[in-house]
């Protein structure tokens, strides 16, 4: 049969090994033998089987290590597991390495038949689906990535390598260029995409509960901390964890993060019992890497673990190819949000747009459209329907995710703001109370959303809560009222 699945059965007793083979092949699979795991794993790089039938008791490498080498090549591989009496768990811990299921001996042919044909059809659709993927690739669409550029087709291209294993990637890219787009398809093509997704921004939380945030705590564990909470990296097990903007990051936390990556397994803050963990890390920066390591911003070891794959996202003007589809795709999204008829963008109005800066990337195209919809007649948007360039805020940064928030809601986003910041500031007052008011008023501008407000004042979030923490303290020293943030 052309279209015939290969499995491979990888078992140590001769006469067992050849009734397997025999009988698998008699109902219409391809089929390889191994006598050991170390030959086992030289036929999985030579036969590729789609399939691997393994014993858990083989010698030289036993059915674990060739477990956990296929999981750290990333390939793959449906498993199954064959059991003694003895063995369940063993059979547990090869589930947790990512066995597909597992079998005790002696086995029962009709029931291994069954499997064998569940995984065959499960893999032609999956086959399917990946054939349908690399059509909508030429035409430029990737789940919801979008784009027809060459930069955008390279992109794809490494989403679609990356998505099937287990590996870590680093997405780079500016604020806006849909780093998390291309996060969450990662996670929602691979194998972990009916597993949970949790992100997290770094830069939004204090670093006195970042660590919090991500490992848990226990009851007790701190100050406030009066009940038991899980961290990211324990809602995300059995799928993908996205550590947003990571240098931000104090490198004594990326030390534990590295521990917990390399070993799977935290212990909560406070608490005294190692947990097991099966997450795919994505890292995602707007930084130079490189230079983030020479600041020490970005442990060098850390960054060698993460860094598998890069995907480096383009600016928008650097793919203005791309602008045409993704205004037309904004458009169709917008106008059934809004119940109105318009249907596209005319040629005055692209060309408009093509000529603009956008230093807010995609998320800055995307609120533009947002808003010519909004005040568009139809049943095409004009240039008399754009703002002024400039005339709109920067483009909003999503709030945190924490893991009572699904990285599947669009975070809240503040009202736009119809003054500037530095409006009614007095002159003649000390510099240090002028910067006070400024990041007071830009902090009230900004809905209290406190890493918008950092982007405006053009600081880091770190630096704003720091001086944050400086004006409460003074407050609280000090008679005179605090401005309310």
């Amino acid at each position: 049969m052309a279209d015939a699945k290969r499995v491979l059965v990888a078992e140590d007793h001769p006469r067992t090994r050849h009734a397997w083979v025999e009988l698998i092949a008699s109902w219409g699979f391809k089929v390889e033998a191994a006598e050991d795991g170390q030959r086992a794993i030289e036929l999985i790089a030579s036969f590729e089987p789609h399939i691997l039938l393994l014993d858990l008791k083989l010698p030289i490498k036993d059915g674990l290590g060739v477990l956990s080498e296929i999981r750290q090549r990333g390939l793959p591989i449906t498993t199954i597991v064959i059991s003694g009496e003895g063995d369940i768990p063993d059979a547990v811990q090869a589930i947790k390495l990512g066995a597909y299921d597992y079998l005790r001996k002696p086995v029962d042919p009709p029931r291994l038949r069954q499997t064998l044909n569940n995984l065959s059809e499960h893999l032609a659709v999956s086959e399917e689906n990946q054939r349908l993927r690399l059509r909508l690739m030429g035409v430029g669409e990737l789940g919801p990535i979008i784009g027809q550029s060459q930069a955008m087709r390279r992109v794809m291209a490494l989403v679609e390598q990356a998505a099937p294993s287990s590996a870590s990637v680093i997405i780079q890219g500016d604020s806006g260029t849909g780093k998390e787009i291309v996060a969450r398809t990662i996670h929602e093509s691979s194998p972990r995409r009916n597993g949970p997704y949790v992100a997290i921004n770094c830069a939004a939380l204090p670093e006195s509960l970042l660590e919090s945030e991500l490992f848990g705590h226990e009851r007790g564990a701190f100050t406030g901390a009066d009940q038991r909470r899980a961290g990211c990296f324990e809602l995300a097990n059995g799928g993908t964890l996205l550590l947003d903007e990571i240098t931000e990051m104090k490198p004594e936390l990326q030390a534990k993060l590295l521990r917990v990556i390399e070993d799977r397994k935290l212990r909560r803050v406070g608490g005294s019992a190692d947990i097991a963990l099966n997450v795919r890390v994505l890292a995602a920066t707007n930084r130079d890497l490189g230079e983030a390591i020479r600041a020490g911003r970005l442990r060098e070891d850390l960054y060698y673990r993460l860094n598998v794959f890069t995907i480096a996202l383009p600016r928008l003007s650097e793919r203005l190819d791309d602008l045409p589809v993704l205004a037309d795709h904004f458009v169709r999204e917008f106008a059934r949000a809004n119940s109105k008829q318009i249907s596209g963008v005319d040629n005055a109005c692209l060309e408009a747009l093509k000529a603009r800066s956008w230093p807010g990337n995609a998320r800055e195209l995307r609120n533009v459209i947002e808003r010519a919809v909004i005040v568009s007649a139809g049943p095409l948007i004009t240039v008399a329907d754009l703002p002024a360039e400039g005339a709109l805020p920067p483009p909003p940064v999503p709030a945190p995710r924490t893991p009572e928030t699904s990285a599947s809601t669009p975070a809240e986003q503040p009202p736009p703001a119809s003054d500037s910041p530095a409006q009614g500031l007095p002159v003649g007052q000390p510099l240090r109370e002028v910067e006070r008011q400024l990041i007071l008023k830009t902090l009230e501008m900004a809905g209290g959303n406190r890493v918008r407000a950092a982007e405006i004042l053009g600081i880091s979030p770190k630096t704003l809560y720091n001086k944050l923490g400086r004006y409460q303290a003074k407050s609280d020293s000090e008679p005179e009222p605090a401005d309310e943030v």
